[in-house]
């Protein structure tokens, strides 16, 4: 198994060289054909005491200063690719993580930066684009031009999202110098031990040999980040938890803390 498709998505307000190295790098690994992405919305109308305010010259300037910025980030893509790399470009003045969504049919894989989650105008929503697009989503660390994936920490629980998880990040822990498999015992039963043996096994059968580790303390993601930074891995691997309310993810506890935290490259599929 491979990634033979990858989007890497070029926030707005962003610079876009790391993410775009880190693409170009992913791309030359896995032989993998790369797209950018870009995209960026004009906020809808405003209401106020006295109504909806339109004011059609303002969204047009809106809209020309986003179309201009696609068109950069466009050009830094291409001066950024080398010809080697198999790639295409895409943009649009829609949703960024609307966008994303749809566009990522056409991959194996999703890279992105975190967002700052406060524009969603502007910058993509990185819990609802692994909650919701069915492909795994690789979430940058602020800044990173390389995800090595030297030792990678995958997080365990026996549950359909992790079991994904792991299946979809077999070609990162494949070429990974460790593999280490952790689960957070919170009862201190022996189905603990027992499923991550049996993930141990699967993984051994596709030519990988983690280590195992049982956690105490709570099912919570700054444990799980804390033995990451233990243990010095670039990469962790998780299941992404959450259910829609209203059109509103409601995060599981690990997940919300894994899309907060910047610190640490993030693989997450659902």
């Amino acid at each position: 198994m491979s990634y033979k498709s990858i989007i890497v998505n070029l926030a707005v307000d962003a610079s876009p060289a790391p993410i775009v190295k880190l693409g170009v790098e992913l791309a030359e690994r896995f032989g993998a054909h790369l797209i950018g992405l870009a995209a960026a919305d004009v906020p809808p109308l405003v209401a106020t005491g006295s109504g909806m305010v339109y004011e059609g010259e303002i969204l047009q300037v809106q809209r020309t200063e986003i179309e201009k910025r696609l068109a950069e980030l466009r050009a830094e893509f291409e001066k950024l690719v080398p010809a080697s790399v198999s790639s295409e470009w895409g943009q649009a003045v829609s949703s960024p993580t609307r966008f994303l969504s749809v566009s990522a049919r056409a991959a194996d894989l999703i890279v992105t930066g975190g967002g700052d989650g406060e524009d969603v105008y502007r910058a993509v929503d990185v819990g609802s684009l692994a909650l919701g697009t069915g492909r795994p989503v690789l979430v940058t660390a602020s800044n990173v031009e390389h995800v090595t994936a030297q030792t990678v920490l995958v997080a365990w629980k026996d549950t359909r999202e992790a079991r994904r998880a792991i299946a979809d990040a077999l070609p990162f822990l494949a070429v990974a110098n460790e593999v280490i498999v952790a689960t957070i015992d919170t009862d201190r039963s022996e189905s603990a031990r027992y499923s991550l043996a049996d993930v141990a096994a699967y993984l051994e059968n596709h030519g990988i040999m983690p280590q195992t580790e049982l956690l105490a303390g709570e099912a919570d993601g700054d444990r799980l980040v804390a033995f990451a930074r233990s243990i010095h891995a670039d990469l962790i691997v998780s299941g992404a938890y959450g259910h829609s309310r209203l059109r509103e993810w409601a995060f599981g506890g690990v997940t919300r803390s894994l899309i907060e935290d910047s610190s640490i490259n993030r693989f997450m599929s659902c």
